[in-house]
């Protein structure tokens, strides 16, 4: 998929004929300009590609009246939780505070996902949760982290084929900054990744740089 691209000047001017003499053919835009087909044809490429043309054989090329907002919109509309998503990291319901603490350090997170015996989600530790608990009068080491952890369900969570544009407007409403990514089994919700404000920085940046 090729995202919303910066327009040089003879794709500008390429647009305008279009608009202007659509439907019109390869070879009638290229009299127009004064340059070859076989000049022309990257250009064309590229604009078709990203959504400002469509052809019809036979026909010729279109304007499809779609702007730059409309466009990115249907990008983002293609770009899925799998394309982005991170690897999960986890901890058991039993492990003590302070153990949750540094693991939130040594792995640089911002969350940790809790998981049972089955290895299934049952809660979530954000570095808040971890904060609360610290200033609190408990003793880390002793203290397990199903006492002071979100319960499900109480929990966002997503699958891999979910739109990571719909994952992103629960980051923002919900005030959070990550979603687990999960598996539905027998036993019940099994963590597979997650996914962060940071993959959503990533999936847009990737979308501007054109790399999707």
């Amino acid at each position: 998929m090729v995202g919303t691209i910066q327009l040089n000047s003879r794709q500008e001017r390429i647009l305008q004929i279009v608009k202007d003499n659509g439907p019109i053919t390869g070879e009638h835009i290229a009299d127009q300009l004064n340059l070859t087909r076989a000049t022309l044809r990257p250009d064309l490429a590229i604009l078709t590609m990203a959504g400002y043309l469509d052809a019809r054989p036979r026909v010729g090329y279109f304007y499809t009246g779609k702007t730059k907002t409309q466009l990115l919109t249907e990008n983002l509309n293609n770009i899925f939780v799998k394309d982005f998503q991170s690897l999960p990291v986890v901890v058991k319901e039993n492990v003590s505070v302070y153990d949750a603490i540094v693991t939130v350090f040594l792995e640089d997170v911002g969350t940790l996902f809790v998981v049972d015996e089955n290895s299934c989600l049952v809660g979530v530790l954000s570095r808040k949760d971890l904060l609360r608990a610290s200033i609190g009068k408990h003793e880390l080491s002793s203290l397990p982290v199903n006492i002071i952890m979100t319960r499900m369900p109480n929990i966002t969570v997503c699958q891999k084929e979910d739109l990571l544009i719909e994952v992103a407007k629960n980051l923002i409403e919900k005030q959070i900054d990550s979603v687990p990514v999960v598996k539905e089994s027998e036993a019940g919700f099994e963590v597979i990744g997650r996914v962060t404000k940071t993959n959503i920085t990533k999936a847009f940046v990737a979308l501007a740089d054109d790399d999707l």
